[in-house]
């Protein structure tokens, strides 16, 4: 009986379909194997099989399970072309021999990435350098596909469906078991992070003032609003005596754990300094320096700190690099506090240096912030900005420290529609009697 195709289709009890090349005329030339051989073949797949487990309960490392799978194919199986593409973020080829052209250098065919069955390389219109292979196994898991095996030159028993899938499951167990390793090494290290950021939040929450005064000299108000689970921004106030007191708002550089780290030393640094000296320049130059031995120029610090003594009401400030604070008076007209000295850590001696002293009167409202709350764009990438600022904290003027940090945040909620921010918000009033 003449075949008028040029490939045969074997049909099991599972229904699937491959289409296996062959260069075979009549049925009668036709081989199947015999008992004896079936039962060497399942021995033979036997052998591969606890060859495979066994080097996965061994925890053997991915290099080394490659080289047992490769091995194992081999010479257990006698599949003598093969190349193994995993895909981890793009496709790669991880075994790869008996072949003539290395497709390690080779990219997987659009063709090829799209099967989901076991399939005939011939019925693939794919680059000529692909016929060193017969048939591509797909590897799938959980429904997504985790790599394709591609032989050639096989055994005769390995051109049915049944072997075939032999080889499809044989991969499968060795692929899936280095997805769970994958899986549970990413596992350990988001752990590994969740636990560290919840540290650097527990140092951050510490960094904050217990309490802020309210009573007959001052009232201070502090709102502080998080980017990320840890933010980058700090605000800070300490009673020196009882005439005076310090208070800051400060921002670091980028984010995350680093951050908060160099924020607790600016922190521990700052109150070990003001128990030494109260002169401010002396305080922002010995913080400049520690900044600059613990972040090697690779982070900075903005900063605002003013010094203020209630019996002369005199204040004393210094803005490294910081916004300008609004200094907001009884009859609304205000002055921005913008006098200091570049950002802290980038130089180990700061260029120049600039205390300024301001008078105090009764009644006024100095308002500090990060850049968080000015740097909020619209739709037509307007910012926010200082004057939309001052316009509200003038038109709040008498209103509660804590309502004019909600009215400033609802301001940036319309002005800014998809109510998302880029950066982390700190707002710091300071009511002066």
């Amino acid at each position: 009986m003449n075949l008028p195709e040029r490939s045969i289709r074997v049909f099991l009890s599972n229904s699937k379909i491959i289409h296996i090349p062959h260069k075979l005329k009549t049925m009668s030339e036709l081989k199947f194997p015999t008992v004896e051989q079936e039962l060497n073949l399942k021995k033979l797949e036997l052998a591969a099989l606890l060859e495979i487990t066994k080097a996965i309960n061994n925890n053997l490392p991915e290099e080394a399970l490659y080289k047992i799978y490769h091995f194992t194919l081999l010479a257990q199986l006698h599949i003598r072309r093969l190349a193994l593409f995993i895909h981890d973020e793009a496709w790669e080829c991880k075994v790869n021999f008996g072949t003539e052209h290395n497709f390690r250098e080779i990219e997987l065919p659009k063709e090829v990435t799209e099967l989901r069955q076991i399939t005939a390389m011939s019925k693939l219109h794919i680059d000529k350098r692909w016929q060193d292979f017969e048939t591509i196994i797909p590897i799938i898991h959980n429904n997504r596909i985790l790599a394709f095996v591609m032989i050639g030159n096989v055994h005769s028993y390995y051109t049915t469906l049944g072997a075939l899938s032999f080889v499809q499951t044989l991969s499968n167990i060795i692929l899936v078991a280095m997805e769970n390793r994958r899986l549970e090494r990413h596992r350990l290290a988001q752990e590994a992070i969740r636990k560290e950021i919840e540290i650097a939040r527990e140092v951050q929450n510490m960094l904050f003032p217990k309490s802020l005064p309210n009573n007959e000299k001052v009232s201070i108000h502090a709102t502080y609003i998080p980017h990320s689970s840890i933010g980058g921004d700090y605000y800070d106030f300490i009673q020196i005596d009882k005439d005076q007191f310090l208070f800051c708002v400060a921002d670091v550089s980028g984010k995350g754990v680093p951050a908060s780290l160099l924020m607790s030393n600016f922190q521990a640094g700052l109150r070990t300094i003001l128990r030494q000296t109260t002169d401010l320049g002396t305080i922002v130059k010995e913080l400049n320096y520690l900044i600059y031995q613990n972040a090697i120029a690779e982070k900075f610090i903005t900063t605002f700190l003013g010094l203020y003594n209630s019996e002369t009401r005199e204040l004393s400030y210094v803005n490294a690099g910081h916004n300008a604070s609004i200094l907001l008076l009884e009859n609304n007209t205000y002055q921005l506090l913008e006098e200091g000295c570049t950002m802290l850590g980038i130089f180990e001696d700061l260029p120049f240096l600039t205390v300024t002293k301001v008078e105090i009167p009764p009644k006024s409202f100095i308002f500090c912030y990060t850049d968080g709350l000015t740097e909020v764009f619209n739709n037509d990438e307007d910012e926010f900005g200082i004057d939309n600022t001052i316009r509200v904290l003038q038109c709040c003027r008498y209103v509660s420290s804590r309502n004019i940090h909600t009215q400033l945040l609802q301001e940036i909620n319309t002005f800014n529609s998809s109510a998302t921010y880029s950066d982390d918000i700190t707002l710091l009033s300071c009511r002066f009697k």
